[in-house]
Formats: structure tokens, C-alpha cells, sequence
């Protein structure tokens, strides 16, 4: 079994569309994992059933019992978040400043202070078009912890690759390089990195390559809209050669890719195109490439 993770240093560079197109080409043969569980939308395009879902729980946010409370004061003392509110000798937690670390819990001297768990989102397991299952996410409004969700969604379409005999699971990753990213990375086999020639898709994919590579984990590249300005491109793809990343393919800028998705299609189920030809090469080439996992 492979873990192919597909990452970009920034948002907007194409990352789901390009995934959701591969996951149309993988089949029934790959697990589809959406751990861009911050904004979530790869179900636009793969029309999960949600069949099924949980609650998720993360995290701890303070309650005070007004009917133990002594209104001594002391758990306000020593919130540094300003979490604890003093509204005429009346005191209660806001809920968005407290962090859940418990402090005021531990120096309440009447224990009227209680940690509780949060219900930070739901996640599912559902069948998408291609008969197959993907595990996803919504991240609450305002939730954080979105690490912990992503290591959820990791770990559940792992066994479901397990008890399904599935080979390949296929993973769109979060945005950016912060904690989501790295737990998408997690146990990964092969990471694609999708960029887009502008200066700030260049710098963000130097940056998350420099993350990868913390990981010794193996990376391919695939230039979005690569004519958008051939300058940029050619240094991204010597970029690639120095640091022997793979260049999987560059891809066309073409408005088809857009016109596909407000009709909720990928690419591939679209309209032949020079696009789609490069797509389908692009996903045997990673076959190819990761061969052996």
C-alpha cells in the first residue's frame, strides 16, 4: 500500500481540482482522503454520499458552576487569556478566549470549575462517484485543532485501504506548512507538490519543500498554468533539477478546468482535452515513480 500525499505551499494553485481528477483516474483502486479538513471542498467535485459520520472531540474549554462558585476571583487572577469574565461579582468563562489549559481549574479552592471536552466537527466516510471511499472532514466554525482531525482522517482511510485490499491511498493535504500539513505528511510514501509560476507560489513551494525534507520523504512536482510566465516556470523546473524532485508535468493554463468545475465535473470527465491527455500521463508517471511502495 502507498500514501500519496498531494501539498502546495499556498492555496489556489489548482491542488484539489488536480487531485480530485486523480482520484477519478485511480478508480476504484485508491482511498480517497481529504485532509484539507480547514476548508474542506474536494466533495464538490467526487459528490461524497455521507453515509456515515462522527462527532469529533478535541480539546477542553473551562465551566463554572455558579452554584459552587465562592466568587473569589482567583481563577480570573491567573488567566493570562483573559478567558474569565467578572460581570458584577459574577463569574463566567468566554468560551473563544479560553485555551483549555486548566489553570483556573487547579487554584479554584471549591472545585467549581470543570475541563469539558469540545465538540470541534464531524468527520465521514462516504462513496463517492467512482464507487470507491473517501474519509472526510468540516472543521467547526472557529475550532482549532484541525492537526488532530487530519491525523483522524489519515488513520481512518488507512484501514479502510486495509479491510477494502486497496493499494494506493490518495490524500489531498492542507495549505501552507503549518500543523495540518505536517500531519497529512505523516507516514506518507510519495508527496506531489503543486505550484503555480508567480513569485509567491515559488517561494511558498521552496518553503514546504524545506518542510518535506525534514520528513526524507521523496517529491514530484507539478507546474500549474505553466505559460501564465514561462520565466518563473524555467526556475521552478531547475529548482526541481538541483534538488532532484521529480517533474511529474507542466500543465497549460486552460479555462476548461474551470468550466468543468461549476459543472461540478473534474477535468478528466469533461471535454477531451491537451489538459486531460497531460493528466492522465501525469498519474501513470507517479505509478510509475512510486512502484515498489
Amino acid at each position: 500500500m502507498k500514501e500519496i500525499v498531494v501539498i502546495s505551499g499556498k492555496g489556489g494553485t489548482g491542488k484539489t481540482s488536480i487531485t480530485a481528477s486523480f482520484a477519478i483516474l485511480a478508480d476504484t483502486e485508491a482511498i480517497i482522503a481529504d485532509c484539507d479538513v480547514d476548508a474542506a471542498d474536494m466533495h464538490l467535485l467526487l459528490q461524497p454520499d455521507f453515509a456515515q459520520y462522527e462527532d469529533f472531540y478535541s480539546g477542553f474549554k473551562a465551566d463554572i458552576d455558579q452554584e459552587i462558585c465562592m466568587k473569589c476571583g482567583k481563577c480570573k487572577q491567573v488567566c493570562r487569556f483573559d478567558a474569565v469574565r467578572n460581570d458584577n461579582n459574577f463569574y463566567d468563562i468566554i468560551p473563544l478566549n479560553c485555551e483549555g489549559c486548566g489553570y483556573c481549574k487547579e487554584v479554584c479552592p471549591v472545585n467549581a470549575i470543570t475541563m469539558i471536552e469540545q465538540n470541534v466537527g464531524k468527520w465521514y466516510i462516504s462513496k463517492i462517484k467512482t464507487d470507491t471511499f473517501m474519509v472526510h472532514a468540516k472543521l467547526g466554525v472557529g475550532a482549532d485543532n484541525s492537526g488532530k482531525l487530519v491525523a483522524k482522517v489519515k488513520k481512518e482511510a488507512k484501514k479502510l485501504a486495509q479491510e477494502n485490499s486497496k493499494d494506493i491511498i490518495l490524500i489531498d493535504g492542507s495549505p501552507g506548512i503549518g500543523c495540518p500539513v505536517v500531519s497529512s505528511l505523516s507516514g506518507a510514501d510519495y508527496v506531489i507538490l503543486i505550484t503555480e509560476p508567480t513569485l509567491s507560489g515559488f517561494h511558498d513551494m521552496k518553503r514546504v519543500f524545506e518542510l518535506i525534507q525534514n520528513f526524507n520523504l521523496h517529491a514530484g512536482c507539478i507546474v500549474n498554468k505553466y505559460d501564465v510566465n514561462n520565466e518563473i516556470s524555467d526556475k521552478i523546473t531547475d529548482f526541481c533539477k538541483k534538488n532532484k524532485i521529480d517533474l511529474i508535468s507542466k500543465l497549460p493554463y486552460d479555462e476548461a478546468f474551470t468550466k468543468a468545475m461549476t459543472t461540478g465535473k473534474t477535468i478528466i470527465e469533461y471535454e477531451d482535452s491537451e489538459i486531460k491527455d497531460k493528466l492522465e500521463k501525469s498519474w501513470k508517471k507517479i505509478m510509475k515513480l512510486t512502484d515498489g511502495h
